[in-house]
């Protein structure tokens, strides 16, 4: 069902609806936690994803522009969950969009970035490469040349449940090509990525580091699980 109304109008019900059951203690908790950079309604996620359930149930999801156009608002509205929303509703519908979204998800991972929307943001890339998987390579080989920390982090940890279809050539590529960078969240996606590959090839994780020179903190989250 396409939603009757309007993406602006579905975006100030979506966030009057959270600001209906904001927490104040719970925000400037949350707030801190993500170092004062966004603001909160105050909802966990157990509070704010049913909502959204029932809200998309309510009034339907949007495709094609008006999803881009529902996405962009949901970024710029200020509240994080909300901007959550909107990454949800990307992700239910990403079967629905064609080869130029990637465009939108690019634009995503480097607005408002941090940890807690780009991981997620990551899977939903990952989802969308095996949906077009020509564009995989290009992007995974632009992403992580390029001086954005996020983009370079998602190139690194797409494939994270990849499994046995795990491109294994192509994630050593990303993770040998920012071994020496002194980014935390670089260091963390290498070792986190090559952690969940040891669950498919872990003799082919512990060689891999064996032979390259990687950090303190990449080495022992890549061999946590060996």
């Amino acid at each position: 069902m396409l939603p009757l109304i309007q993406p602006d109008a579905y975006i100030n019900l979506v966030t009057q609806r959270f600001l209906d059951l904001s927490d104040p203690l719970r925000a400037e908790k949350q707030m801190a936690y993500m170092r004062h950079q966004f603001e909160y309604c105050g909802l966990g996620a157990s509070v704010w994803y049913p909502m959204a359930k029932q809200i998309f149930k309510e009034h339907g999801m949007y495709t094609g522009n008006q999803l881009k156009e529902f996405v962009n608002g949901c970024y710029e509205q200020g509240y994080r969950e909300v901007l959550y929303v909107g990454i949800e509703m990307m992700q239910r519908m990403l079967n629905e969009q064609n080869k130029e979204w990637i465009k939108v998800l690019e634009k995503c991972i480097v607005t408002h970035s941090w940890w807690d929307t780009v991981d997620w943001l990551a899977k939903v890339v990952g989802l969308y490469f095996r949906k077009y998987p020509e564009l995989q390579h290009t992007y995974a080989n632009k992403w992580i040349e390029s001086e954005n920390i996020w983009l370079q982090r998602t190139a690194i940890i797409h494939q994270l449940f990849y499994k046995e279809k795990t491109d294994e050539k192509l994630l050593f590529d990303m993770i040998r090509r920012r071994a020496g960078s002194k980014e935390f969240f670089i260091r963390k996606a290498c070792g986190w990525a090559l952690r969940q590959h040891s669950k498919t090839n872990p003799q082919g994780v512990i060689d891999f580091v064996k032979t390259n020179d990687f950090s303190k903190l990449t080495v022992k989250e890549a061999l946590r699980l060996l």
